[in-house]
């Protein structure tokens, strides 16, 4: 052997691994047009938010004395209502029919009628109900010689004190949102980088290259510099989208929680660094078994089926039920953390308790994968041939 240090030797596999990975296309573009679809959701959001709490009202006649009342009563309810004013009422039933109002208000303010295309949301048409109502109420104090402002600030007056033991979290659905990214991230991450470093172990071996490096280096130099170089790889991929995912969520009202965010996405980046070095060594164990690209599928579905598995069961999970005991369980063995912990981290479901056994159990885990592959990897990588039994090369 030669006196290249096994730290130096490392850095240099991963080195070449890393260079030849983000300087390719495929890199380039591929995260461009996640990007890019990432944008487009998060515009998409953005307007969809917008109008969701937001309705356009047409009043007309004797209604448009009713604009700022209808205005504060349906803030009361969590809408935000624009009112116009019109004096057509058939043309601004074709203003309802083509969209450009969500309904049309006339009559007296104690009989209103009110003109949809479709249906009324429910806290509009609670609004409009309870001004009626109000309005009616009025005209019967004012008979009975009562000043409706006085029962009214009475009325306002009164109402009932409402302690909460378990506070709801009134953020919860961004939280949950954030939380279901970052394991869609990771996700993604683990199965893609993690195919990538099998891809290479094969495609060294069935070129003979690997015995070239073999001849300076040692397997499991060989082997931790390509997991660290491609690591880095997809690190860097995933901070480029969770960075910019954050900075346009944050900027266009998305999401109002950035410090909950920004935190996701450093646990998410911790549990990325765990979870690819359980998986990239167990995929490059796996891909040294065989010499062929057309064999490689059949060794990495097993691994593939636990990373699918834990996204497809854990987020359904966590979607109906994130602090059960079956999503808590999931969350703290090692071949599940990497994907659902930092979700549940991000929803504020986790205790500190599951999250340090979580990191002590796939540390622990990391240290008997990188062992078990080392060996896997160093006895079967410059067999060639037919594909290598794993009870052969570990004896």
């Amino acid at each position: 052997m030669n006196s290249i240090t096994p730290g130096r030797a490392v850095f240099l596999v991963s080195r070449r691994e890393f260079l030849a990975k983000v300087r390719t296309k495929s890199f380039l573009w591929g995260t461009l047009v996640i990007v890019a679809l990432m944008a487009g959701y998060v515009l998409l959001q953005a307007v969809l938010f917008d109008d969701a709490g937001r309705d356009r009202v047409a009043l007309s006649g004797q209604a448009t004395v009713l604009a700022e009342p209808l205005k504060q009563t349906a803030a009361s309810f969590g809408r935000e209502v624009e009112t116009v004013d019109v004096t057509d009422p058939a043309a601004a039933e074709e203003q309802v029919r083509s969209g450009d109002v969500d309904a049309l208000v006339t009559g007296a303010p104690d009989d209103l009628h009110v003109v949809v295309k479709e249906s009324l949301s429910d806290e509009l048409h609670a609004s409009i109900d309870l001004i009626v109502k109000q309005q009616v109420l009025n005209a019967q104090l004012a008979e009975a010689g009562v000043d409706p402002a006085v029962a009214a600030q009475n009325v306002e007056r009164a109402g009932v004190d409402v302690v909460a033991l378990e506070p709801e979290d009134d953020r919860k659905g961004q939280r949950l949102a954030i939380g279901l990214v970052i394991a869609a991230l990771l996700y993604y991450s683990l199965l893609v980088y993690g195919t990538m470093v099998a891809q290479g172990v094969v495609e060294e071996k069935s070129s003979r290259v690997v015995e070239i490096l073999l001849a300076t280096l040692r397997p499991w130099q060989l082997l931790l510099g390509k997991v660290v170089g491609l690591g880095a790889v997809g690190l860097l991929q995933l901070l480029l989208i969770g960075g910019i995912g954050l900075v346009l969520s944050s900027a266009s009202g998305v999401i109002d929680v950035a410090g909950v965010a920004g935190g996701a996405l450093a646990t998410g980046l911790l549990w990325y660094l765990l979870g690819f070095f359980l998986y990239a060594t167990v995929f490059a164990a796996a891909a040294s078994l065989v010499s062929r690209q057309e064999e490689l599928q059949s060794v990495l579905t097993p691994i593939s089926m636990a990373i699918v598995v834990a996204f497809v069961v854990g987020i359904n999970l966590m979607i109906s039920d994130p602090t059960g005991s079956a999503v808590a369980v999931m969350s703290v063995l090692p071949p599940f953390a990497p994907i659902l912990m930092p979700g549940r981290m991000a929803m504020g479901v986790a205790p500190t308790w599951q999250v340090l056994l979580a990191i002590v159990l796939a540390l622990l885990a990391v240290a008997a994968i990188t062992w078990l592959g080392g060996k896997v990897y160093s006895n079967a990588v410059l067999r060639t041939g037919a594909r290598v039994r794993l009870r052969d090369v570990l004896r």
